[in-house]
């Protein structure tokens, strides 16, 4: 079943290849903007349309000017190879990007900013506790924790704002699986703090002087008191119980300080917060919409949904049982992608697309043009949730499909959130009938810190199925 999206835009038809190809160094090709703004409005309205359009009309390497600066940017299918390239990692990576972040976290690195065997190490470290293996067992604690905020904030008969209630949600899944410990008291905080780090330090959209103001001070106080109290009441895992993330990290503290010293510690163990906070939530909420937006979807993930909850328990391989649902989120993800582009910075002279780029300049990969591509996804604006079936694969061809990123710095989390959203958007729609608006409604975006639903996108209750 397949039916027409309404959103995002759809990018506009190939009008040349300018800086597609060209000799050894050539000019990269800028793109036409606003006097003093550049590209930021268009930029900031939909940022996968921007990027898809100007490759059509540049070709794979293009410039883009924002207030105060400029930056180039990389695109199309060959980029997924490059940037996990031995080439690739030599000449793309965080250099200081992510410093500011992590200095107002109160760590002198983060494994968002590190490049190199350090970095490679310290996320074997965390990998088992944001895998799939580290929700083993715990299927049931997940749609339990589900239910709970369900029942708190998904009441029938009222409209709820579903940005502010994902954020609840994966909050509480998220802290209390890896964790130990929801950390509803500071949802606030948490808000508060990241979305301002991100706007000042790494979309530079707000003014440093807002890392000044009392209520973004007052917030990252207390989420560094938060991690320190993770810290502080942290105990081990009896016998027999699979260790989370926590364990591992506490564990990995122990036996090697110099890898992740205590006042580093702060980073990793709010990162399931920082990173769920937008990514997570945002998903969820823009499957929300696509699923409630196309009916014929909606009756597949329920029927698939009720089948899987009409046991008494969830195992291991229940995801195996829900290949729609997993569809609506794999389409969500390439429609409403998160990873929209990477920055980077290039940390020496290095040649793309015949195009050459200056050590230190800023370069944004833009890993997500190809899920807008026809030779990738045919009819790209036609919501289908089964392209990424065993029939067709079409998100398999190589560069086609990106949704957690590319390179080294892929999302750690990917396998977690598979698990965490393909459930949680089943045990929602098996439990609530929910309602958009308007059947005409259109979902409203937002670009910053993270691209996702704008806040004003809410949906009404109308009653419980369950």
């Amino acid at each position: 079943m397949s039916a027409v999206a309404t959103e995002p835009t759809e990018p506009t038809e190939p009008t040349g290849s300018t800086g597609s190809t060209g000799s050894t160094g050539s000019t990269i090709p800028q793109v036409r903007g606003l006097p003093v703004l550049g590209s930021l409005p268009e930029l900031a309205r939909d940022p996968a349309a921007f990027f898809v359009r100007c490759y059509r009309e540049h070709g794979p390497v293009f410039r883009i000017r924002l207030p105060g600066r400029s930056l180039v940017v990389l695109a199309g299918p060959e980029l997924a190879r490059y940037m996990g390239s031995r080439e690739g990692q030599a000449s793309l990576g965080m250099g200081t990007l992510y410093d500011g972040l992590t200095e107002e976290l109160g760590a002198t690195r983060s494994v968002i900013a590190m490049d190199g065997p350090e970095h490679k190490r310290l996320r074997e470290v965390m990998r088992r506790g944001y895998s799939r293996e580290g929700l083993k067992g715990r299927l049931d604690d997940l749609v339990a924790i589900t239910d709970r905020r369900l029942d708190a904030e998904w009441r029938p008969g009222t409209t709820v704002p579903v940005v502010d209630t994902m954020q609840l949600l994966v909050i509480d899944q998220l802290g209390t699986l890896l964790t130990g410990h929801a950390p509803l008291d500071y949802i606030d905080d948490i808000r508060t703090a990241v979305s301002t780090m991100l706007k000042v330090h790494l979309a530079k959209v707000r003014p440093t002087v807002m890392l000044r103001l009392p209520g973004y001070r007052r917030a990252r106080a207390q989420l560094r008191a938060l991690g320190d109290g993770l810290l502080r009441d942290h105990r081990a895992p009896a016998d027999g119980v699979a260790p989370r993330l926590i364990d591992d990290l506490v564990a990995a503290h122990r036996s090697d300080p110099e890898l992740l010293p205590r006042r580093d510690m702060l980073t990793a163990l709010t990162g399931p917060y920082v990173a769920g906070l937008d990514t997570v939530s945002n998903t969820l909420g823009s499957l929300l919409y696509l699923v409630l937006k196309h009916p014929d979807v909606l009756a597949r993930v329920r029927a698939e949904a009720d089948a899987v909850f009409a046991a008494d328990h969830l195992d291991d391989d229940v995801l195996d049982r829900l290949p729609s649902v997993q569809g609506a989120v794999n389409e969500t993800l390439r429609l409403y992608p998160i990873a929209v582009s990477q920055p980077r910075v290039a940390l020496r002279d290095l040649e793309y697309a015949g195009h050459r780029i200056r050590q230190g300049e800023q370069v944004h990969c833009a890993v997500a043009v190809p899920h807008f591509l026809a030779e990738f996804f045919p009819e790209p604006m036609t919501v289908d949730i089964d392209r990424f079936g065993d029939e067709r694969r079409e998100h398999a061809r190589p560069g086609a499909y990106s949704p957690f990123g590319r390179g080294p710095h892929t999302c750690l989390g990917k396998g977690i959130a598979d698990v965490q959203m393909t459930l949680t958007a089943a045990r929602i729609f098996h439990r609530l009938d929910l309602e958009l608006p308007s059947p005409d409604y259109v979902l409203r975006r937002k670009a910053a810190p993270a691209p996702g639903p704008a806040a004003s996108f809410a949906v009404r209750v109308a009653g419980r199925r369950v």
